[in-house]
């Protein structure tokens, strides 16, 4: 979990590939009309996660059921958020939120070709982004790390 450009996706391929299972891509998972308005530069509504998240969360519990787990790169920036996306898959369910400062976020997003989501939007994720509550399944990394490094922690953390 994290904004844009912290490297979910990143992460969460490399946990899946150690893992031996299925990742799933969130972005994957938004629908044309919400894809659309991302590249357009404005943000979501709660109104546009709901069904998003729903997806989501059903490929999770679809994909834990074949497999034993999945791993999924979703923003969640809310709790509202992680708690829809638990509740859609109905299994257990742990985040890691990939932490930055805006300028390294900026610099990323700025440098990253063919993607949809404009770094016009960022300040609006990070304005929206809810720090994890002390009772949430959640380890905070620094995505200022090199992929193996947060893959190797995160693996830690899991086990």
């Amino acid at each position: 979990m994290g904004v844009s450009g912290s490297g979910k996706s990143t992460l969460g391929a490399l946990l899946a590939e150690a893992l031996a299972c299925l990742f799933l891509e969130g972005d994957d998972f938004h629908d044309p009309a919400a894809v659309e308005k991302m590249r357009l530069g404005r943000p979501l509504e709660d109104a546009d996660r709901w069904p998003w998240l729903d997806r989501l969360g059903g490929a999770l519990r679809e994909a834990a059921a074949a497999d034993g787990c999945a791993v999924a790169a979703c923003s969640a920036l809310r709790r509202c958020y992680r708690d829809r996306l638990v509740a859609a898959a109905g299994v257990p369910v742990r985040f890691i939120l990939l932490d930055n400062n805006r300028g390294e976020l900026l610099r990323r997003l700025s440098n990253r070709q063919g993607h949809y989501m404009p770094p016009s939007l960022l300040d609006s994720q990070l304005d929206t982004l809810e720090p994890p509550g002390a009772d949430e399944p959640v380890l905070t990394l620094d995505s200022r790390q090199t992929p193996a490094r947060l893959c190797a922690a995160a693996l830690d953390w899991l086990r």
